[in-house]
């Protein structure tokens, strides 16, 4: 397999998190609770935090949320967790970093979007004060972009442009380049105010797929600052899982992107760290990163009208990521590991002898056993109503056998 050449960036620090091409792309998530309430916040930081989300960004959208920055940094901290806090400013950014500077100094980065400050009009008081206050505290900056809220004067000025051309560019195109034009002179306003080059990321937010490849395909070949990827309202469900591996996935293959968030939209009252694992799931599917152990399973068909195999997939992928907090700290690698749980004797043995460990379990009609692979090899045959609990025995001493300390990967340790 052809090792993905990224684009080369500068290393932008954010906190104790490194950011640029010579370490892996990060991911990072969004709080969707009102950041004034410490408590709530903290909570859901730290499940984000916990499911792997290396950034957490939240909303500073007016006093109260600025006053308790500080108390969500130290509370996280007094629980263990080290996660660089992300401070989102819309309109009002330049007036709470100066009215609350514990937090201006509690953030670890602050997103600043060029269209909801005072950059591209008359003057830029607004941005540049946001920038001292960055520079001042030695925080990097994301400058964001987003289509949403496209700096509008220069909208205008760029359509008034192409209207004037003998043959215009479609308006589409006009707002892709105007969204590129925004994040590059956002930049170079920056480094003027003083902001290090080192400590500038550029994002450029859209919501459809092919609108993400292409505006960011320009912005990274016009540019060597780190990039943020992600489309800014993925959506729902099947939705916004598909629409966001879609955008994402042409782009971290080219080696454009230096960070990712999976914008998901959850269902009321759902679990935020839906979009941490989406996020992660997308960069182990293209070998980019690990982060735990794979499961194979077939989907089934008319030979496997039992819901048996389905069940342990289930059950074995519960497993293992109920496991992973511990076996991440124990057990170097385990992310690595790949299993098969399989429904029949079709293709069952075949991927059982890919994965690390597999078990071909018996579809209608078959015999009733369960043969269990290790390494490629027919390790023992499972019978009876004991199966998971026996193939769940087997995964725990493979993986304390193969990535434990002083492990000896040519024996199960304990074996079945």
């Amino acid at each position: 397999m052809a090792e993905i050449q990224r684009r080369k960036t500068p290393t932008v620090k954010i906190g104790h998190v490194r950011v640029g091409w010579e370490v892996p792309v990060v991911v990072q998530s969004m709080t969707n609770t009102d950041t004034a309430d410490v408590a709530g916040t903290i909570e859901q930081a730290a499940a984000l935090a916990l499911a792997g989300s290396e950034l957490v960004r939240v909303t500073v959208n007016n006093e109260e949320a600025a006053a308790a920055v500080p108390h969500i940094v130290d509370g996280l901290e007094k629980r263990g967790l080290r996660v660089p806090i992300i401070g989102d400013f819309h309109y009002n950014g330049h007036i709470l970093l100066k009215k609350y500077p514990a937090a201006a100094r509690a953030l670890a980065k602050y997103r600043i979007n060029p269209g909801n400050v005072s950059i591209g009009r008359k003057d830029d008081d607004n941005f540049r004060t946001m920038i001292e206050c960055a520079v001042e505290n030695q925080k990097p900056v994301r400058i964001g972009v987003n289509w949403g809220s496209l700096d509008q004067s220069l909208m205008t000025r760029m359509m008034d442009q192409n209207a004037r051309q003998a043959q215009p560019q479609p308006a589409r195109d006009v707002m892709m380049e105007a969204m590129v034009v925004s994040a590059l002179d956002s930049a170079k306003a920056a480094e003027r105010y003083g902001l290090g080059h080192d400590r500038i990321i550029l994002s450029a937010k859209v919501s459809g797929v092919r609108d993400l490849i292409d505006v960011y395909t320009t912005l990274a070949a016009r540019c060597d600052y780190p990039l943020h990827l992600g489309l800014t309202e993925a959506g729902m469900g099947s939705k916004g899982l598909i629409a966001s591996t879609a955008g994402l996935a042409p782009l971290l293959l080219e080696g454009i992107g230096d960070t990712i968030r999976v914008s998901l939209t959850p269902k009321p009252g759902g679990d935020r760290t839906e979009e941490v694992l989406a996020a992660q799931q997308i960069l182990q599917s293209l070998s980019i990163r690990s982060f735990m152990p794979q499961v194979t399973s077939c989907p089934g068909c008319g030979r496997t009208t039992s819901t048996y195999f389905q069940e342990l997939a289930e059950q074995i992928q519960g497993y293992l990521r109920a496991s992973m907090p511990e076996w991440r700290k124990r057990y170097p690698g385990v992310e690595e590991l790949k299993l098969a749980v399989m429904g029949c004797v079709v293709n069952g043995p075949g991927e059982s002898k890919h994965a690390n460990l597999g078990v071909s379990l018996p579809g209608t009609f078959e015999e009733p056993k369960a043969p269990v692979y290790v390494d490629g090899k027919l390790y023992t045959t499972l019978r009876g109503d004991t199966i998971v609990a026996e193939f769940k025995q087997i995964l725990d001493n493979y993986v304390a056998s193969h990535y434990g300390q002083g492990a000896k990967s040519e024996e199960l340790v304990g074996a079945h």
